[in-house]
């Protein structure tokens, strides 16, 4: 059982969320560039060694060749969309919490903890997903050295253009096998782990902030094995050229698993690991930090 004596304020938890949201770009952003790389790597052809060889292979080669800039290419992106992300995901995970709740003082078990994070999910993939798609096409193309796009708003001009609103929208359906277990995984396992490093007889919310770093740290390590798989799946299907993966994801599947096995769906793996640690933990210590400056300065809302 998770103790919250202070009422849920889902109008709280956007603001809140939203500083979250911008600590976990900074500190996660360059890892994610790698990520996308080499998750959309070309396969090499017989005798060529790929283009990365792993993780740090491809950290190195971006830094010498791109410098500091380089690893945060695309990075007004996700802050103009993580933002407002975040604010509605924490929003959408408050929202859950207190449709759950008959009365303000009721304390919510693990599986509505879940379902809180799984509607967070729902909520989140209606901004995540035309974002993600804009960031990993622009994120690809500073990579292969062709430049069809100037940027984000010219991205979703071209794609508009290109084939409407669905263009914009490619991939939904993989974001959202992606966020919402992933999602419920995040936020349970968080409140779970706060409420293991409470002392006896304290509340979470006085928490110290090394716990707060590692409960969300380790959140955002199980809420990626999640979604990783369907995370690669997506990366692929949305910087496919158009008309390629006719059915969809399960086309995409099926490549994968006939030419790379099943290994190939956990792409990205380490660069995933290692930002998730310190981009989480930063997000949730941006999250508590604002919630008590919140709550400090407007108790009542």
């Amino acid at each position: 059982m998770s103790k919250q004596p202070q009422p849920i304020s889902p109008g709280k938890n956007f603001f809140a969320g939203g500083f979250g949201g911008v600590c976990l770009v900074f500190a996660g952003h360059p890892l994610d560039t790698i990520k996308v790389r080499l998750q959309t790597q070309p396969k090499p052809s017989p005798g060529q060694i790929p283009q990365y060889t792993g993780t740090f292979d491809c950290f190195r080669k971006t830094f010498v060749k791109e410098g500091v800039r380089g690893l945060y290419k695309g990075m007004a992106a996700p802050i103009i969309g993580v933002t407002p992300m975040f604010a509605v995901c924490f929003f959408g995970f408050g929202l859950g919490k207190k449709l759950q709740q008959k009365h303000p003082e009721d304390v919510l078990t693990y599986p509505q903890l879940f379902a809180a994070g799984m509607l967070s999910g729902v909520f989140t993939t209606a901004i995540m997903a035309p974002g993600e798609r804009i960031k990993c096409l622009l994120q690809i193309q500073s990579a292969s050295g062709e430049v069809k796009y100037a940027g984000p708003m010219d991205c979703v001009k071209q794609l508009y253009k290109e084939s409407g609103i669905r263009g914009v929208y490619k991939g939904t359906a993989l974001t959202l096998m992606r966020d919402v277990p992933a999602s419920g995984m995040y936020f349970m396992t968080y409140e779970w782990l706060k409420n293991i490093l409470t002392p006896e007889g304290r509340s979470p919310s006085e928490l110290s902030v090394p716990s707060i770093l590692f409960a969300g740290g380790m959140a955002g390590i199980f809420n990626w094995a999640v979604a990783i798989p369907p995370d690669v799946l997506k990366s692929r299907f949305q910087t496919a050229p158009e008309g390629k993966y006719p059915n969809g994801f399960r086309d995409v599947l099926r490549e994968l698993l006939r030419e790379e096995g099943v290994a190939s769906l956990y792409k990205g793996f380490t660069a995933v690991m290692l930002r998730a640690f310190p981009a989480n933990a930063a997000c949730f210590l941006g999250f508590e930090v604002a919630m008590k400056f919140l709550n400090w300065a407007a108790p009542n809302l």
